[in-house]
């Protein structure tokens, strides 16, 4: 298997593959600026657990983190997004004509 050089947008994609780490960044559109406790909440995860999600997600940029005492606060950075979506958007004319003949099938088969 060729290893390939990590890229600012793998560690993008590698972050948001996990349904943890997506839940993290919803709860963090919602309400930005949780601590590290009131994200792990819903979560029941432990400190440590939660952590390393956190790593994963400040690794890939998605996230930012600013300790005021004992308490780490973290808030959302959409810059690694929108570059991905913006990759993503590249490929929409596949999907947008696959669906496009979908809904021209469809449309023929009801008229029948």
């Amino acid at each position: 298997m060729v290893k390939f050089q990590d890229s600012d947008i793998d560690r993008t994609f590698a972050a948001l593959a996990d349904p943890t780490r997506r839940y993290i960044l919803l709860r963090l559109e919602e309400k930005p600026g949780l601590s590290v406790s009131e994200l792990a909440r819903p979560l029941s995860l432990k400190l440590p657990g939660m952590m390393k999600h956190l790593d994963v997600l400040s690794d890939a940029g998605l996230i930012t983190r600013v300790k005021s005492g004992r308490t780490v606060s973290v808030n959302l950075s959409v810059g690694p997004m929108q570059e991905a979506m913006e990759w993503l958007k590249r490929y929409e004319r596949f999907w947008t004509s696959s669906l496009d003949r979908l809904v021209a099938l469809v449309e023929k088969d009801s008229a029948q």
